[in-house]
């Protein structure tokens, strides 16, 4: 299971690409976001979150909430080089979500997606692996990426890419960097969005997390089709991933709901009864339980 939040909500995240918590379920995730989410003085976009977050988000674990939910099919995320298992599971999670009473409005139309969505992400890896490093004193053995770079201590896969985030390196706040609340870009595609949802009158949007099936370790080529980039961290909506099941070689696909502003509550309604309807993840076979 995992949780991308807006910038400013949940402060495990890399500047404006967000990460949130990972976890075995549902419920889980949402007792982790409770103990991340909030104001952080070393963050100042988390000051957009003041007064808007519940009490509690464990309360909105509701089994039931599929129920006359009304619910988006995105298929211009679902419907291009996607690999034929991923599809086929794709299409039995909309199914059985209108087994559980929502109402699936398939398809919605997004004017200007494929423009709005072009020229979004900036390289800040280096930035921010830097500024995570200075903060750990002056006893760590690297001290920035290129000192990590230079000692070799890194699998060999990733090489080219730690290159590129070298060559390529951004600042927050650059010309080319904004962020969700103040960069023209993503403010247009994130309205585009919204007036979607709002047009078609639904919670959440949906489509699957990638198109193909994970690659396996070392397989660079094999890494494609990832949609869990394209909206959620650029325009700061919130977004829930959940297992829809397997495909080759019992290799894991997700789902990805995606969310109002600020509308986690939502989002965690829809994605713990589809868990609960369902029931797709399966404990790893090579690891013991977590307690």
């Amino acid at each position: 299971m995992g949780l991308i939040s807006r910038a400013g909500i949940a402060p495990l995240y890399i500047r404006n690409d967000v990460a949130g918590p990972m976890a075995r379920t549902v419920e889980d995730a949402t007792k982790i976001l409770e103990e991340v989410v909030g104001y952080d003085s070393e963050d100042t976009l988390t000051k957009q979150s003041i007064g808007k977050i519940p009490d509690n988000y464990t309360q909105f674990l509701d089994s039931t909430a599929l129920k006359s939910a009304r619910i988006g099919v995105l298929r211009i995320l679902s419907e291009k080089n996607v690999d034929p298992e991923i599809k086929k599971l794709f299409e039995q999670a909309i199914a059985d979500m209108r087994n559980k009473g929502a109402i699936i409005i398939d398809s919605i139309d997004i004017p200007g997606f494929d423009s709005l969505r072009r020229n979004q992400s900036c390289p800040l890896f280096q930035h921010d692996i830097n500024e995570y490093l200075s903060s750990l004193g002056p006893t760590v053995p690297v001290k920035n990426l290129n000192e990590v770079i230079v000692s070799g201590k890194y699998a060999p896969y990733i090489k080219d890419n730690l290159n590129y985030q070298v060559k390529n390196a951004t600042n927050p706040g650059s010309s080319i960097c904004g962020d969700a609340y103040n960069d023209t870009k993503r403010i247009a595609f994130r309205n585009a969005i919204v007036s979607a949802m709002d047009k078609y009158q639904v919670g959440a949007l949906i489509y699957p997390t990638w198109n193909n099936p994970p690659a396996k370790v070392g397989d660079m080529a094999g890494y494609k089709g990832d949609n869990s980039q394209i909206i959620a961290p650029i325009t700061g909506q919130p977004a829930f991933t959940v297992p829809m099941g397997f495909t080759y070689d019992h290799l894991p696909a997700g789902i990805q709901f995606l969310g109002r502003m600020f509308d986690e509550p939502t989002l965690i309604k829809y994605v713990y009864a589809y868990e609960q309807a369902t029931k797709h993840r399966k404990a790893p076979e090579l690891f013991p339980a977590v307690q």
